[in-house]
């Protein structure tokens, strides 16, 4: 119980912090959001979205799962991003893997982990479409790492395949898309690709509207 205490302690400390420098802090927050970003990226404890971009509470959208998956059927995900394109009017995707990640080096062993195989599987996918690289590199965190990285591009390609992305670019909105990842060693995050409107989506992938 000591540690949940700690949590509800730091809140009154973070309350009190805000309101001596903006006394009105509060209630503009519950005025409204007006993100300018989705955030997609891993549930690892490590790697907290607001914190290692500096973004303040209504800038950024967030949704987490292991391993930064973009799954066309995962209805929580979908209906996010859903939220945050249509409605929210966000301008930026951020989908963002880490260095280190437990879900990509487990996709690169044999052992089963029970139900969360079907949830590997994918990232198994993306290992088995980039093997010829990967087969290359020395097994172990260097292989692992250059995963995470295919992977994160992947998943950023993935949302081009929605047509929630689709219709966004088809209705003239400047909606971008950006790969990332963090390294914990170092606490910076790296570019590894962006994608717009022009990104070219295989055909059986496109929907008209």
């Amino acid at each position: 119980m000591k540690d949940v205490q700690r949590l509800l302690i730091e809140n009154k400390a973070w309350v009190q912090e805000k309101i001596q420098v903006n006394p009105g802090y509060f209630e503009d927050m519950a005025k409204g959001q007006q993100p300018t970003f989705l955030w997609i990226g891993c549930s690892d404890s490590r790697v907290p979205p607001n914190e290692i971009t500096g973004c303040h509470p209504g800038e950024m959208f967030v949704a987490r799962n292991i391993a930064n998956l973009v799954i066309h059927t995962d209805l929580s995900l979908m209906s996010v991003l859903e939220y945050a394109v249509v409605y929210l009017k966000v301008k930026h995707i951020i989908i963002c893997g880490h260095y280190g990640c437990g879900g990509v080096a487990a996709s690169l062993t044999p052992s089963s982990l029970g139900s969360i195989d079907k949830w590997l599987r994918n990232i198994k996918d993306v290992a088995n479409s980039n093997w010829g690289e990967l087969e290359k590199i020395e097994a172990g965190a260097k292989r692992t790492d250059r995963l995470v990285e295919l992977n994160t591009i992947s998943q950023a390609k993935n949302l081009t395949h929605t047509a929630i992305v689709q219709k966004a670019w088809h209705e003239g909105r400047d909606l971008y898309i950006h790969g990332w990842v963090f390294d914990m060693a170092t606490g910076k995050l790296k570019e590894l690709t962006t994608i717009d409107k022009t990104f070219p989506i295989p055909p059986a992938h496109q929907y008209k509207f």
